[in-house]
């Protein structure tokens, strides 16, 4: 073979190569399942997304493996929430030897504090603003008297890193996954700012949907009991009460204190219903059911996405926690 030959072979041979790389999909880890729907929706075609804490998963007892730390390790993204909420992250990077963008999609975000006063907030007027402009400065309507010191084990701040649970706070999150993206690769940043587009006006037609199923709530019934509390910025937006036996943390134990007194609770101001969360153990709200007689009206998704079925994704999540609480408490 000819010397001229091979070089027109080799330099084929590379072209070819470097094409494939160029149009190889981005390699993007999420922490969790429902951020890793936002960056598939976001990504479509030229991302490959891999997810830490995966469907029906708890973050919040997440061991990282080392097959999670080599997947983080030759990522081109590290998408997280940010928050305090993945209390394994700093580990997990340093193991992985990652040194690439990691992307906070909360960033930006309003953050609820859990110190401050939270009650009275399903007294007040709670005008949505089809703008979209959200305040969060006002108070919150969760009843949070119990002590939460059986929290402090885990790697939480004094904010609620919950903020996915807003369909607003929503929108910053793929807008934050959308401009990462084309950063990183800005050869497809129209198809990226073209597929945010439409999932952001997704987000905001879901969004006043449910303003409206559960504004039609009769204002008395809009309280209820979940097994965590990762409801927070869900009862900020929708004006709802939400209490809960334990703190933020699902690996956490109510004291006999805190049971005895939510209990009271739910007598005195007639709760309607108890929701389980998917990635929840379900004694604590079994417990309640036996003591108080109130029935437990259905499964609600917090923090991880169902494996199939209707709450398989973001917005299929709300629908189902929507359709859930309108059946249980709207009578």
């Amino acid at each position: 073979m000819s010397k001229s030959l091979t070089l027109l072979l080799c330099t084929a041979a590379l072209t070819l190569s470097s094409a494939a790389r160029a149009e190889a999909p981005l390699d993007v880890v999420a922490s969790f399942s429902i951020l890793g729907d936002m960056v598939e929706n976001v990504g479509g075609e030229h991302v490959d997304v891999t997810t830490l804490v995966g469907p029906d998963g708890d973050a919040h007892v997440f061991s990282p493996s080392p097959t999670d730390a080599r997947a983080v390790g030759e990522a081109d993204l590290f998408v997280v929430n940010g928050l305090h909420f993945e209390g394994w992250l700093d580990r997990l990077v340093e193991a992985s030897g990652y040194a690439g963008p990691i992307v906070v999609a909360s960033q930006g975000i309003d953050a609820l504090s859990f110190d401050e006063e939270r009650e009275g907030h399903a007294d007040h007027d709670h005008d949505h603003d089809h703008d979209h402009d959200h305040d969060h400065d006002h108070d919150h309507d969760h009843d949070h008297d119990h002590d939460h010191s059986h929290d402090a084990d885990h790697d939480h701040g004094p904010e609620d890193p919950h903020a996915w649970q807003d369909l607003q706070n929503g929108k910053r999150y793929v807008e934050n996954i959308r401009d990462a993206l084309v950063e990183a690769d800005p050869e497809h940043a129209d198809d990226y700012r073209d597929n945010a587009e439409q999932y952001l006006d997704a987000i905001g037609t879901l969004d006043d949907k449910i303003h409206q199923r559960l504004e039609a709530i009769p204002e008395d019934n809009r309280i209820l009991i979940t097994s965590h509390d990762a409801f927070g910025y869900f009862a900020d937006a929708y004006a709802l009460e939400i209490l809960s036996p334990v703190g933020l943390s699902t690996s956490a134990e109510p004291s006999a204190a805190d049971m005895a007194e939510l209990i009271q609770q739910i007598r005195e101001r007639d709760v309607k219903a108890l929701f389980l969360e998917n990635m929840a153990n379900p004694a604590l709200l079994e417990q309640l059911e036996d003591e108080t007689g109130v029935a437990i009206g259905g499964t609600l998704y917090a923090d991880a996405l169902a494996s199939d079925g209707d709450a398989s994704t973001y917005l299929g999540m709300f629908k189902h926690n929507v359709d859930k609480l309108t059946q249980a408490l709207d009578d």
